[in-house]
């Protein structure tokens, strides 16, 4: 095994999980990673924030949920209009091209 730095600097995890029964993040999530990816890309700011889709964040009942790591902040019951926030969070001391 080998080890190394992660390649970007921040992530953001957006639960799309999928479940025939209950609530989950599907298919809000998959709304909200686009939105996010689309800013991100937007801002000049792709190669150094990841905006990637994940599993089962076993936190269902407050989705959609998105994570930004490696700050560890959890942010739940999402919606679009809490874009711009998520973003801030995230691109504050990254230099924007």
């Amino acid at each position: 095994m080998e080890t190394t730095k992660p390649l970007f600097q921040k992530y953001l995890l957006i639960c799309e999980n999928k479940r025939d029964e209950g609530q989950c993040c599907a298919p809000e999530g998959e709304k909200i990673r686009e939105l996010l990816k689309d800013k991100i890309k937007a801002l000049g700011l792709k190669s150094q924030v990841r905006v990637s889709r994940a599993g089962c964040l076993d936190v269902c009942k407050w989705g959609p949920n998105v994570l930004l790591m490696p700050d560890n902040v959890w942010f739940k019951e999402v919606h679009e209009k809490d874009i711009d926030a998520i973003i801030e969070k995230a691109t504050t001391g990254l230099s924007k091209k």
